[in-house]
């Protein structure tokens, strides 16, 4: 974006800002309860106190996400976003995340989302469909520097986002035709984040909510034949990202809309849920927060992998035995989980191989996760011939709880079993602070290195601080 177009989209920001002074805050009659409650809510957000542990989690997010977009970088669909980033991205004003660029927001949005999903580092929700983080925090991150908003307004943007979007696709997913429609929480959650940004009204609220829902309906499950991960990159990172900016900037400009797109003719639920009950939307809004609910990965690796790593990681803390002590590994998971992690092609989706690194390395880092190579090192596949998986029903119908059975056997007739039914990350089984730091590490520091890490880590975790958000550019860019 040119100086001059960066200059007149700012004037057309801040004549939208003028029109929020003078738009009525009312209630129409042809607006609902829910429409109404909502948009009120999502409007006074930004200024809105949360619970400590709230924001504890919103940075501990926000940080998992950042890192997850510094790292993704590196791999073969965030390589391509920021080849789209150098070709069209221009000049702007938010940033490009692990880059030296600029753009626009909507292009940085449609960027940092696919770098924030670039593989299956960033955070999602344990009963599928949802990867919030890739595309909330994106968004709220382009519009937020584009505006100069600070810290706490963007961590209360972001914890929104969650808050809508998780809700939206709660009320409206299982109950309807369209199963594989991912996009619902990204768009809804992503737009959200953005208008609370751009400080919004109830009824520009309303008309956000619009924007969002005719942009949600898409996504559908094609995705998952594009063995390259580009495509889901695209989906639940850059499309919803992208999704949300451009809602809240054409609203935030001046446009209008619909003032209850969830009731009367040809609604949003009518066309895509027709049995949700929309008050699902505002189910505990204020009381429950999504971002609490949601998983932050220990290991860099697909969700079906996450809860056999931790049993394995359990069982050599109360037994310890070495990589040439273990003579068989049997692995039982659920009959949907199985088959998408039994001996893959994908480093960080292939069981056999993860298993075998965390009994040579003790540990699964993101380095070894996307090791392709290393997959057909002889060491390597010697510890993978070790391994078995078994598909149960059993376990099927304890979904969407992840639970895996482990039984090792040792060379001395040992044998070891672990039912991990509470993965690490989960609300049940939260990460500490510094588990997360150790990840975020892990990610960053062969990026960008350690001293631009620490400071980015200390930035977030004192987000009340910051006073423009445009100051954590220094700390997630290439120099």
């Amino acid at each position: 974006m040119s100086d001059v177009r960066r200059r007149r989209f700012m004037t057309l920001l801040g004549k939208g800002a003028a029109a929020a002074a003078v738009w009525p805050l009312r209630a129409k009659a042809d607006v609902s309860p829910v429409m109404a409650r909502l948009a009120s809510y999502m409007s006074a957000a930004g200024a809105h106190a949360l619970p400590d542990a709230v924001v504890l989690e919103a940075k501990n997010h926000i940080l998992d996400t950042l890192a997850a977009a510094i790292s993704g970088s590196e791999l073969p669909p965030g390589i391509q976003a920021l080849k789209f980033a150098r070709t069209y991205g221009g000049n702007g004003g938010a940033t490009i995340l692990a880059s030296d660029l600029v753009a626009g927001p909507i292009e940085a949005a449609i960027v940092n989302g696919a770098l924030a999903q670039a593989d299956e580092t960033d955070d999602n929700y344990s009963a599928g469909g949802a990867h919030p983080g890739c595309a909330v925090v994106p968004a709220a991150f382009a519009m937020g520097e584009v505006l100069g908003v600070d810290g706490m307004r963007f961590l209360r943007a972001v914890t929104l986002g969650y808050d809508i979007g998780m809700r939206a696709m709660k009320t409206i997913l299982g109950r309807t035709v369209l199963r594989d429609t991912h996009n619902i929480v990204g768009s809804f959650g992503a737009s959200a984040a953005a208008g609370c940004i751009a400080n919004l009204n109830a009824q520009q609220m309303r008309w956000l909510i619009d924007y969002a829902s005719q942009q949600a309906g898409s996504g559908y499950g094609a995705w998952q034949r594009d063995t390259e991960h580009m495509e889901k990159a695209f989906v639940f990172g850059s499309m919803a990202a992208r999704n949300g900016v451009t809602a809240a900037m054409v609203i935030h400009s001046g446009w209008t809309g619909v003032d209850d797109v969830f009731y009367g003719h040809e609604n949003f639920f009518q066309s895509y849920a027709p049995n949700a009950k929309p008050e699902g939307l505002i189910d505990k809004l204020g009381e429950s927060y999504e971002i609490t609910q949601t998983i932050i990965k220990k290991w860099s690796t697909g969700g079906p992998i996450q809860s056999p790593l931790d049993a394995i990681f359990n069982l050599r803390k109360s037994h310890p035995f070495a990589a040439e002590e273990v003579k068989e590994i049997v692995i039982h998971l659920s009959t949907s989980a199985a088959p998408k992690v039994d001996n893959v092609s994908s480093p960080d989706l292939c069981i056999q191989y993860l298993v075998a690194v965390m009994l040579l390395d003790h540990t699964v880092s993101f380095r070894a996760a996307h090791d392709k190579a290393r997959m057909t090192d002889a060491v390597v596949l010697r510890q993978r011939d070790k391994v078995k998986v078994v598909a149960e029903q059993k376990l099927e119908d304890l979904l969407p709880r992840r639970v895996a059975v482990v039984e090792i056997i040792l060379a001395d007739g040992t044998r070891l079993r672990e039912e991990n039914d509470t993965v690490r990350g989960t609300p049940e089984n939260p990460m500490t602070k510094d588990e997360i730091v150790d990840k975020a590490r892990d990610l960053i520091v062969p990026v960008l290195g350690a001293d631009k890490c620490a400071k980015l880590v200390e930035a977030i975790y004192s987000l009340e601080q910051v006073r423009d958000i445009r100051e954590l550019r220094p700390f997630v860019q290439r120099t």
